[in-house]
């Protein structure tokens, strides 16, 4: 269910400093293109994320 992954999502941002969409993707058996519509939708709903792209990038951390 979304809202269960979404929450599941904004866990482990708490937890780790960073993580990767591909890596979110296998922890929760969806695409990246999913994880990337439910960063969408956290921040959306006003929870600041920050992501950050390239070899050094990865998702996100909550600012």
């Amino acid at each position: 269910m979304k809202l269960d992954r979404m929450i599941g999502i904004l866990s482990i941002f708490l937890q780790q400093e960073k993580v990767t969409a591909p890596y979110l993707a296998e922890k929760f058996e969806v695409s990246r293109r999913t994880i990337n519509r439910d960063i969408e939708a956290l921040c959306m709903a006003g929870i600041p994320i920050v992501t950050k792209q390239g070899q050094n990038g990865g998702l996100p951390y909550i600012d």
